[in-house]
């Protein structure tokens, strides 16, 4: 069934749209992530320009979170008080990527500047990612294998600690709000929520455990890309509604199922799985 999207200024079918926010719903709650990573180069593929694809997928995005982290909420496996460091950044964040979005925009660069974000970020990101999670199924492949030690580096040296009890950590504020702030200014300028930094981020550079970050994670998606989302409304006029609402739907749907299937996975998997996506997004791109 064709519609015309008005804002996009293009035909394009309404079971594909439902479809590809069912499919980037349930990476949502398998791993953590907005989808906006996936979703928003898919749009580009089917013909969406990127200033309508970066502000309108931030809609499905708060939706298919919403969905993804109610469950986690059920299992208690949400940090609320570092979810809300994150989001303090985040939000700051979010306020000047929309100020460059803007700025790029009114010299015609922003559609250059959204795929070279996508092919650096993910590539990078990407692969990172996959080569320690290689590394972490080998070690527990391994027979007698001690479990590695958590090690303290320069970011438990940082001053202005906190206790996040549901992490299990003792440290400064000061990472996770650099963390948040990097986020939000990628929400503004990619139409991502940002997961498929702050995962890693979170696992690696925080050292929280793999099974509190993805509720966590997808608590600050919520508020952080609503704020972008409401942002570009009111100054870019870019999100289309239609497009939104089918997106939506099909994202809610399947953040319910990723999240029960993500529940039964380990996390060394869930984490592989990820890398690969990214990595085939970056090469496609």
């Amino acid at each position: 069934m064709q519609i015309y999207l008005p804002i996009a200024e293009v035909s394009v079918n309404a079971f594909l749209l439902l479809g590809l926010g069912g499919i980037v719903g349930i990476l949502s709650g398998m791993f953590g992530v907005g989808g906006g990573f996936l979703m928003t180069p898919l749009l580009f593929f089917i013909g969406i320009p990127p200033p309508v694809a970066v502000a309108t997928e931030a809609v499905q995005i708060v939706a298919s979170s919403f969905s993804g982290v109610l469950a986690h909420l059920r299992r208690k496996s949400v940090d609320l008080r570092m979810g809300t460091v994150l989001l303090i950044g985040g939000l700051v964040g979010a306020a000047v990527g929309v100020v460059l979005f803007n700025y790029l925009k009114s010299l015609g660069q922003v559609d250059l500047l959204v795929k070279l974000c996508y092919v650096v970020f993910l590539g990078v990101i990407g692969g990172l990612m996959f080569f320690e999670s290689l590394r972490a199924i080998r070690r527990s492949k391994t027979v007698g294998a001690l479990p590695v030690r958590r090690k303290h580096g320069w970011v438990h040296a940082l001053p202005l600690k906190m206790k996040f009890r549901v992490s299990g950590l003792y440290i400064s504020v000061i990472p996770p709000l650099i963390v948040g702030l990097l986020v939000g200014i990628l929400a503004a300028i990619m139409g991502v929520g940002g997961g498929f930094i702050m995962v890693p981020a979170m696992i690696y550079l925080l050292g929280m455990p793999t099974k509190v970050v993805i509720g966590t994670s997808l608590f600050q998606i919520i508020f952080v890309t609503a704020f972008t989302t409401m942002l570009h409304a009111t100054t870019n006029f870019t999100v289309d509604i239609v497009l939104a609402v089918l997106l939506l739907v099909g994202g809610v749907i399947g953040a319910q199922v990723g999240t029960r299937i993500g529940v039964k996975m380990k996390a060394e998997q869930l984490r592989i799985l990820l890398a690969m996506m990214v990595l085939a997004v970056c090469g496609k791109l």
